[in-house]
């Protein structure tokens, strides 16, 4: 319990709290900080898979439903002037009336659930930027992704914090930072797993030994063929020049 005196803020509009941000952000530059705003540049807070799939997970929990829309609100208006993502931890500083600091404990991936994660995907993901990419089958999507029992924190791993008055567990500017956490993914999905404190890379180091998820071995369409690699690497495989003297094998002899 906080030992306060209840006393409500005056309210800031959207453009003023936006103007509040921008104003802080550069006095802050000013004093040589060096922040990690959260950009919205359209009203969608997230585009890419890892970052929908966070906002979509968050919203499932009906913990967070009422506080989630004015937490939505403020990521889009700029409000969070500095996210920090690290093994466990959340750190932000947003404004509103005030300036306020959020900080959000995380609880690490259960090594027996990550295992069971691991396992399940392993022949799922044919590399690390297919996965960080997302661009993944839906059987493993569905297996990252399961809400409580996937790579997604619950709301019971999560403990929340904020500077401000507000009795609440979950205020706004808490829903805000969870909601800028999901468009920091966009551009950074690596994150997900500093977060939970696994390393990403074991999701495809056994992918030859057990693959419920997948067949063995790639598919056909995942296969390079020889204009693949022309157009990957800038070179015109089939009119490449060769040593003098030496004939290539893909060109039939004249009789």
């Amino acid at each position: 319990m906080r030992d306060y005196e209840w006393e409500w803020k005056p309210y800031v509009s959207a453009a003023e709290r936006r103007h509040k941000a921008e104003r802080e952000v550069e006095r802050r530059k000013k004093q040589g900080q060096a922040l990690s705003p959260v950009i919205i540049e359209s009203r969608v807070i997230a585009t890419t898979f890892w970052g929908r799939a966070w906002c979509k997970n968050l919203e499932q929990y009906s913990d967070y439903a009422n506080r989630l829309p004015r937490g939505r609100t403020y990521v889009r208006n700029g409000s969070i002037i500095d996210l920090r993502i690290s093994p466990g931890g959340i750190e932000a500083s947003v404004v509103g009336s005030e300036l306020y600091k959020v900080a959000l404990k995380v609880a690490p991936v259960k090594k027996a659930l990550w295992k069971s994660i691991c396992h399940d995907c392993a022949g799922g993901i044919d590399s690390l930027v297919e996965l960080l990419q997302g661009r993944l089958s839906k059987s493993v999507m569905d297996r990252i992704c399961r809400q409580n029992h996937g790579l997604f924190p619950s709301p019971a791993e999560i403990q929340l914090s904020c500077s401000c008055p507000d009795w609440a567990e979950m205020c706004k500017h808490v829903a805000a930072v969870l909601y800028g956490i999901g468009a920091r993914l966009d551009r950074q999905p690596e994150l997900l797993f500093r977060l939970r404190a696994v390393d990403e890379a074991e999701l495809i180091a056994n992918a030859g030994e057990a693959m419920p998820l997948a067949k063995q071995g790639p598919s056909s369409n995942k296969l390079l063929k020889s204009d693949d690699l022309a157009e990957i690497f800038g070179l015109d495989i089939a009119s490449a020049a060769l040593p003098a003297g030496v004939e290539s094998k893909t060109k039939k002899s004249k009789p």
